[in-house]
């Protein structure tokens, strides 16, 4: 029996160091495979980061490199032509005439345009300031626009024994002049005061008829 004993321990002597071998190779293997395993999540991690996080994927980048390529070159015609649409509106040219009461500044007003709505694509008028009155009354009276302000009357520059020329001072002529410029400016660009009758024949008509029929001009 000792024998027997002593014998199969003599064995497990020679199996022990064998067996702590190949576990340490299972394990070291194992380890390895971990690695890889992590390595391959943080690839996945990664690709998903790239195509969701913010970042613009290859796909985007070809369509805008696409859409850079297929510009059209802007050439001399296209740089320095008449623009597509356009509506000019110079005031110059003020000329003062008349004696006391009846003595009046009027301005020439030259209107260029393409715009289809308007029959004449070039033409020239002479207005003074009651006009300017005029149409602004009627676009607010017809027209659902907000119709901006007129250069002030000047009243203090009408009252009589002043020692200067009042309303008919060069400067302040000049001043009025580019007040009213805007105003017509402003007034003729909107697209619906430019339907509007009343706006066509002040600025095309040589007079202006105060007893016209209001109403829409048609294309």
């Amino acid at each position: 029996m000792q024998v027997a004993a002593l014998a199969c321990a003599g064995r497990a002597a020679a199996k022990g160091p064998r067996d702590l071998d190949t576990r340490r190779v299972m394990q070291a293997a194992g380890g390895r495979r971990r690695v890889v395993r992590g390595r391959g999540r943080l690839r996945q991690r990664a690709g998903r980061a790239g195509r969701g996080g913010g970042g613009t994927t290859m796909s985007e980048a070809a369509v805008a490199d696409t859409r850079r390529l297929n510009a059209k070159p802007q050439d001399l015609t296209d740089a320095y032509g008449p623009p597509s649409n356009f509506l000019e509106i110079d005031i110059f040219n003020p000329q003062t005439v008349g004696m006391g009461r009846a003595r009046y500044t009027s301005y020439e007003l030259r209107m260029r345009t393409n715009l289809p709505i308007f029959k004449l694509k070039e033409s020239c008028v002479r207005r003074r300031y009651s006009d300017f009155e005029w149409l602004k009354n009627e676009l607010e009276r017809d027209s659902k626009i907000v119709v901006p302000p007129l250069p002030g009357k000047a009243l203090k520059r009408q009252l009589p024994f002043r020692g200067d020329e009042g309303i008919f001072e060069e400067s302040f002529i000049e001043e009025r002049r580019q007040g009213l410029e805007q105003f017509i400016n402003k007034i003729a660009g909107h697209p619906l005061a430019q339907n509007e009758r009343c706006l066509h024949m002040f600025l095309q008509e040589e007079t202006i008829d105060r007893n016209y029929v209001p109403g829409k001009v048609r294309q």
